[in-house]
C-alpha cells in the first residue's frame, strides 16, 4: 500500500483548473490520531514527489479534552519528523442545551480549516472505508434519500471554490492500523472515542463490530451502495438542473416559484423541485413531511388563504401564484439614507439590505431629472399608503398602495423597495417606475436608477 500514490490519484482526478499565482495548497485536516497519522506520513512522501504543491498540516485545536495541548506537542513533533509546516488552530466549541456537541466541533473545525485555504486549494481528510458505514447509518437512522447515502465522495468541491480529497476512502480501518503498526507510526488516542453518548461511537463500538462479524465485508458493500446512490444522485441533479429554472421565476429583485409550473409536475418532482429550490436559495431542505406540507399549502390552500410557514431558516409565503422563500433572520429596511450628492450615485453607489446597491446612470432625455441646489436627496423605504403617485405612463395618478397591488409587490417586500425622494418627495420608485412630475425634459440628461 503506497498512501503517497493514493494522493496523487485523488489530485489526479480533480477537474482541471487555470494555474494561479501562487502553488495550489494541499492542506491535511491532522488530529494525530492513527488515520491522519499514516496521511500525514503519506503527504511528506507526495510532498517530495510533487513539489508544485504547498503542503501543510492544521491541527484543530478544540479544547475539549484535558490532554489537548498534549495532542499538539505530539503532532508539531511529528510534523518535524515529516518535514511538513503544522499550523496550530484554536477554535472554541459553543456548549448549549440541545446542541450537538459532535456538531458544533464539526462546525468550527471547517471554518478553522477553510481559513488557511485560498481558491483552488485542496483540503484532505482521513476519513476510511469504516468511517463511511457509520455516515451511512446514521443516514438511514435520519431518514435521508440518495443524496444523504451517498455518503463520502473520494472528490468534491468544497465550498463553492476549492476542494476535498479523501485517499484513504478506500482501506478498511484494519488496513490503516496494518499500515501503522508496520512502520512503528506513533499516533495519539481520543479518549473521546469511546464514549458512547456520541452517535458515531456508539455505531463503531456496539454496532459495526457485531455487523462485521455476521457480514464481514458489509463496509465494502455499503461504500458500493453509497457509490450507486451518489451515481443516482447525479443523475437527478442533472435533471433538477434542466427543470428548476422552468418554474423560477424573477420577482421584485427575488427568485421565487411559479406555482402554476410547479402544479404541472408530479408529486415526486414537485419534493424535489422545492428541495432543488430551497438548496439553490441556500436554505437547508426540509424533511420529507415538511416538503408534504409546504407543498399541499402553496398549490392547494385557498386563494384568499393567508400562507406562512416557518422553518429553522426560512419562512415560506404565497403571494399572487408564487411561492417566496425568506430568511427568518431578515428584516425590513426601516431607515432612510441621505444621499451627499449624486456623484456619489453615479460613481460608486450606495449599499443597502443584504448586499444590495443603489447605482445612478446617465442618458439624453430618459430618466428623472438632476436634484436641485435647494433640495435634499433621500433614500427611503417607506412612505404613506396614501401618498398620491403618477408613474410616468399614467395620466392620472393614483395612491401608492394601489400601486404596490398593481405591481403585485408582496405587503412584506414593500418596504424593501428603495425610493428616491427629493425634499421627502417621491421622485422614483427604483425597479418599477419614475414620477410624471420629476422626469428629464427634451435634450436634457437624465438618471436612471437601478438596484
Amino acid at each position: 500500500m503506497n498512501i503517497a500514490q493514493l494522493i496523487g490519484q485523488c489530485v489526479n482526478d480533480l477537474p482541471v483548473i487555470a494555474p494561479t499565482a501562487a502553488p495550489r495548497k494541499l492542506v491535511l485536516a491532522y488530529s494525530g490520531g492513527v488515520d491522519s497519522e499514516i496521511l500525514a506520513h503519506g503527504l511528506a512522501e507526495f510532498a517530495k514527489l510533487y513539489a508544485q504543491f504547498d503542503c501543510q498540516l492544521v491541527h484543530v485545536h478544540h479544547g475539549l479534552s484535558v490532554n489537548a495541548d498534549e495532542w499538539v506537542l505530539h503532532c508539531q513533533a511529528q510534523a518535524e519528523i515529516y518535514q511538513l509546516p503544522c499550523t496550530i488552530a484554536r477554535v472554541k466549541v459553543k456548549l448549549a442545551p440541545r446542541t450537538s456537541v459532535e456538531a458544533e466541533a464539526r462546525s468550527v473545525r471547517y471554518e478553522a480549516l477553510l481559513a488557511q485555504m485560498c481558491t483552488a486549494d485542496i483540503l484532505m481528510t482521513a476519513h476510511h472505508q469504516d468511517d463511511q458505514l457509520e455516515t451511512i447509518l446514521l443516514a438511514l437512522k435520519r431518514g435521508l434519500g440518495p443524496k444523504g447515502l451517498s455518503a463520502m465522495g473520494k472528490v468534491q468541491s468544497l465550498d463553492n471554490d476549492k476542494w476535498l480529497i479523501r485517499p484513504l476512502l478506500d482501506l478498511s480501518k484494519s488496513d490503516v492500523e496494518a499500515y501503522a503498526k508496520t512502520r512503528d507510526i506513533r499516533h495519539i488516542q481520543d479518549e473521546s472515542n469511546f464514549d458512547e453518548k456520541y452517535d458515531r461511537n456508539f455505531l463503531r463500538q456496539s454496532i459495526i463490530p457485531a455487523l462485521k462479524q455476521r457480514w464481514s465485508a458489509i463496509a465494502a458493500t455499503a461504500s458500493r451502495s453509497a457509490e450507486l446512490c451518489a451515481m443516482q444522485q447525479s443523475v437527478i441533479d442533472e435533471e433538477l438542473a434542466a427543470r428548476l429554472p422552468r418554474i423560477q421565476i424573477e420577482l421584485g429583485g427575488e427568485c421565487v416559484i411559479n406555482l402554476a409550473d410547479l402544479a404541472q409536475y408530479s408529486k415526486a418532482w414537485q419534493a424535489l423541485l422545492l428541495r432543488g429550490h430551497m438548496d439553490f436559495l441556500g436554505f437547508a431542505p426540509p424533511s420529507k413531511v415538511q416538503a408534504e406540507q409546504i407543498i399541499a399549502q402553496l398549490l392547494d390552500a385557498k386563494v384568499d388563504a393567508n400562507i406562512e410557514i416557518k422553518l429553522t431558516d426560512v419562512l415560506i409565503k404565497r403571494f399572487k401564484g408564487a411561492g417566496y422563500f425568506l430568511p427568518m433572520a431578515a428584516s425590513a429596511h426601516s431607515a432612510n439614507i441621505a444621499v451627499s450628492s449624486i456623484d456619489e450615485l453615479l460613481e460608486a453607489g450606495v449599499n443597502y439590505g443584504h448586499n444590495k446597491l443603489i447605482q445612478a446612470t446617465l442618458a439624453i432625455n430618459a430618466g428623472v431629472r438632476f436634484p436641485r441646489p435647494d433640495e435634499e436627496v433621500t433614500i427611503e423605504f417607506s412612505l404613506p399608503g396614501s401618498t398620491r403617485c403618477q408613474p410616468q405612463y399614467r395620466s392620472k395618478g393614483r395612491e401608492l398602495k394601489k400601486l404596490w397591488q398593481e405591481f403585485e409587490v408582496p405587503p412584506w417586500t414593500r418596504t424593501n423597495v428603495p425610493l428616491l425622494c427629493y425634499n421627502g418627495k417621491l421622485v422614483c420608485a427604483i425597479g418599477y417606475w419614475n414620477e410624471k412630475a420629476f422626469l428629464c425634459v427634451e435634450n436634457e440628461t437624465g438618471l436612471n436608477f437601478k438596484c
